[in-house]
Parts: C-alpha cells; structure tokens; sequence
C-alpha cells in the first residue's frame, strides 16, 4: 500500500479502464495486445462509426471487413480472429447479451475466457476487472519488471505467483485493484523502463535493483 500511496500521489487517480461500456472495454482488452492505446482508440472510433460495437454486429461481420475497421491497432488479422472467437463465445453462450456474460463469478469467467484461442490471462483478467468489475488482479511485464527490480518477487515466478502476491496481501477493493494496476502502468510507461529512469520515479524511494531485470 505504500508503494500504492506513492505513485497515486504523483499520478493522481487514472481512470482506467477507459470505454463506453462493458463490450468496449472488453474489445479494447483483445485489441491493446502489442500495440499501444492510441492506436487502439482508433481501431475503437472505426468501430463505432461503421455501427459495428455491438456482439450481433461483430459476430455476423465478415472476417475481413472486421480486420480493416480495426487495421490502426495492428496484427488486425490475428486480432480480427480474436475479437470473433470472444464474440462467438459470448453469443453462442448468452444469446448476444454481453451483460449476462459478464454477471458469472470470477472462477466461472476465467473457465469460460481461458479457453478461446487468443485470450490468456492477462487479457482475462482485464475484462474480468474492467468489464465485468469483479476483484481480480491483473498482471503485465510492468508488473513483473517493478516488482522483480524492487526485490518482491523473483524473475522466474510465474502469472499465478505474482498474482496471489497482490490479491494476498491488498485488501479485497475493486476500484484500489483496477487504479493499482493502472498506476503500475503509468511507471512502467514513463520511468521502469527496459533501461530504467529511477530519478523522478515515485517508486525511487522503495529499495530496488535495476540491473535485476530487463
């Protein structure tokens, strides 16, 4: 919590995660894969003004208009084939209804998520935290490379390890686990770099080791 404190105080609240709704923000999980938000944001406008951010609307989109209306977020093939298997799984199991999809616990969304090609667990976790606001951590190579560095976890513990870290020793807070994550976005982004930038960083007061982790 205190390295929380710390980075809140210089980030303020972020605000994540950002989307109209509940599809969107599980679309803009699948799409922000490898790429970075502002291209993301404009896959989601082409999205929006061709009609098409709805379950119905992508799930009977041919597979190659799909792929050109989200082509700014990049690898639009593969991401194309993505979206349509979340979408399929939604409609297949909740007749288009994304809300019911989302209203299972947390066990049942990862048992439902996990299993279609192209979903891990990060991507998982974000709709499950975001879109479907129930408590469960995400992680990133952020993540990792903060805490490997500041000497929390070592480099070969795996998603599940550094998972039960922070969902262990947190209070059990939606909203503190949705901006804890973010904030741990924000310093990944701007200071816990491959080749860090410690001076300025609000985590540089926390006892760290750069040369642990690139």
């Amino acid at each position: 919590m205190e390295m929380y404190d710390a980075m809140f105080e210089r980030f303020g609240h972020q605000g994540w995660w950002p989307g109209d709704g509940p599809l969107e923000i599980c679309v803009g999980a699948i799409l922000t894969q490898n790429t970075n938000w502002a291209n993301v944001e404009k896959a989601l406008d082409n999205l929006r003004n061709a009609g098409a951010m709805s379950v119905a609307a992508i799930n009977e989109m041919d597979h190659d208009a799909l792929a050109e209306l989200i082509r700014p977020a990049g690898y639009f093939n593969i991401k194309a084939k993505r979206l349509k298997n979340f979408i399929a799984c939604v409609s297949a199991s909740c007749d288009d209804d994304i809300g019911a999809f989302l209203s299972r616990s947390v066990l049942a969304l990862q048992e439902e998520l996990m299993p279609i090609n192209g979903i891990g667990r990060e991507t998982a976790d974000s709709i499950i935290l975001y879109a479907a606001q129930r408590p469960t951590f995400v992680i990133d190579r952020y993540t990792c490379r903060i805490l490997v560095r500041h000497g929390l976890i070592h480099p070969e513990d795996d998603y599940e390890q550094v998972k039960d870290i922070f969902e262990s020793y947190l209070p059990e807070d939606l909203d503190l686990w949705k901006d804890y994550h973010a904030q741990i976005v924000a310093v990944g982004k701007e200071f816990c770099r491959p080749k860090p930038k410690c001076a300025g960083c609000p985590l540089e007061s926390f006892p760290h080791d750069c040369s642990e982790y690139q």
